[in-house]
Formats: structure tokens, C-alpha cells, sequence
């Protein structure tokens, strides 16, 4: 009686089963930086191009064989979104920079991706071992000196509120400024010049005009007679405070754009 060989005994399928493209499990160590996906869309269109396009690019150019027409549209949907990798190579089909396709950078892995630049440029010129670099962008905690932060800041190309998120002093800088506006804000002029390096007259008249904001808005609040005033008072107290941050820099604009 004939035998057929182990090969012959395996089903054999004339076409590639669906998990064979399948998409590679995302790596935990790179999180997907924010994208913008109406922007992916309209560059796609003003190149004529369609998903099924795109999806053949990413396939063909960058070796990305599991990107389908459909991945590509729930990608434009915001119904997901690429990894550093598939951006990357997205921004390469769609002729534009990584950086039009990421939405408002916050960390400092998104701020490089959004430039373009090597992370291995980004330690040279800041003066940091590559290694202790990446472990900056993957951790989110700067630990390079003042003058680094500089360099830093030149190289990625940071206004003073992106540089002072991205070395984590955002936090601080909050907690001082809660503290100015709701003890004695003189107090808190010295510690927040430490902390960014402005100057001080510049902080004095910042500082004074939001403790008289926020002074001003809790006496307002305060003067109606009915009782939701103390309601009232505490949420628009809370609300001011929690964005005290965004107060402090759009005032520092106004008063000397830096």
C-alpha cells in the first residue's frame, strides 16, 4: 500500500491564510506617538491617491507586508493608529515629514519624530551616550544638566513651554504657581526663576497679575448673596488652578514673547 510523505499529508491551501500577513504585535518600549489622522487623510487626497494606494506603498517601499487598504482607513478614521515605525514609513509614501503627521508633541520621543531627526543626532549634540538617551525618551524623565536642556532645546528646536514639559519640570512649575497665587506670590518668584531661568522682573509682573487674577476671581465669586456662591467660588477657583499652567505662559507671551 502506498504511503504519502508527511508534505503530502498537509492540507494544502491555494492562497495565503489571513494570519499570515498578520500585524506584529506592538512593542511595549514604543508607544505610538499622537497622530493626526484628518491630516494623513488630506495628504492622501491631494496626492490623488487612494487607501489601497497607500497600503501598496507601505507593502512594497518599507516592507510592511501585513498593511492593508483597511488598516490604512481605520488609521484615517482614528479608529487606530500606527506605530513610530509605520508613521514613519507612511510619512515616506505620503512625501510629507513625520512631523505633519503627528498631532500637538508632548514627550520628547514626539517632539524628535516630529523633526525627523536621529536619535543618535539628538544625543550628539546634546552630549549624552545613545543608550542614555533612549532611556530618557523611554522612561519620559530627563536627567541631563542645564546646559544639556539647552542644547536640547536648540537641537529639537523647543519653546521654553515645550522644553519645560519635555524635561519634566511641568509639575513643579505647577505646584509653584498654585502656591503663588493662592499665599504670598513674592515668595514664589525666586524658586520659579531657578526653575526656568526667566527673567526676574518678567516674573514679578506675571506672578503679581495672576495672584490678582485669581484673588479677584474668587472675591467675585464670593459677593453673591445666594446659596450657590460658595458652589461657585470653588469651581471656578478649581478651574483656574487647574489651568494655571496655560495662564502663566500665555501671560509670559503677552508680556515679553520669548
Amino acid at each position: 500500500m502506498h504511503r504519502r510523505s508527511a508534505h503530502e499529508r498537509q492540507p494544502q491551501h491555494p492562497y495565503p491564510q489571513p494570519h499570515a500577513q498578520a500585524r506584529p504585535a506592538p512593542q511595549a518600549t514604543a508607544p505610538a506617538p499622537p497622530f493626526n489622522a484628518p491630516a494623513a487623510r488630506r495628504l492622501r487626497a491631494a496626492l490623488g491617491m487612494e487607501p489601497v494606494h497607500v497600503a501598496h506603498g507601505l507593502r512594497s517601499s518599507y516592507g510592511l507586508p501585513y498593511v492593508t487598504p483597511d488598516l490604512v482607513a481605520a488609521w484615517e478614521r482614528g479608529a487606530l493608529s500606527p506605530t513610530g515605525p509605520e508613521l514613519t514609513a507612511l510619512a515616506g509614501v505620503l512625501w510629507c515629514s513625520a512631523g505633519e503627521l503627528i498631532s500637538s508633541p508632548r514627550t520628547l520621543r514626539e517632539h524628535r519624530m516630529a523633526r525627523g531627526i536621529a536619535p543618535e543626532d539628538v544625543a550628539r549634540a546634546v552630549g549624552l551616550e545613545l543608550s542614555s538617551y533612549l532611556r530618557m525618551e523611554e522612561t519620559g524623565e530627563w536627567r541631563g544638566t542645564d546646559r544639556q536642556a539647552t542644547a536640547l532645546a536648540t537641537v529639537l528646536d523647543l519653546t521654553l513651554p515645550e522644553l519645560t514639559t519635555v524635561t519634566g519640570r511641568e509639575t513643579k512649575l505647577g505646584e509653584l504657581l498654585r502656591g503663588a497665587v493662592t499665599t504670598r506670590w513674592q515668595a514664589h518668584v525666586r524658586p520659579v526663576a531657578k526653575l526656568l531661568a526667566l527673567d526676574r522682573q518678567l516674573l514679578e509682573d506675571v506672578l503679581q497679575e495672576l495672584h490678582t487674577d485669581y484673588q479677584g476671581l474668587m472675591t467675585a465669586t464670593l459677593t453673591w448673596a445666594n446659596g450657590t456662591a460658595a458652589t461657585d467660588s470653588g469651581d471656578a477657583g478649581r478651574d483656574f488652578l487647574d489651568g494655571i499652567v496655560d495662564h502663566f505662559w500665555s501671560l509670559v507671551r503677552r508680556t515679553a514673547p520669548y
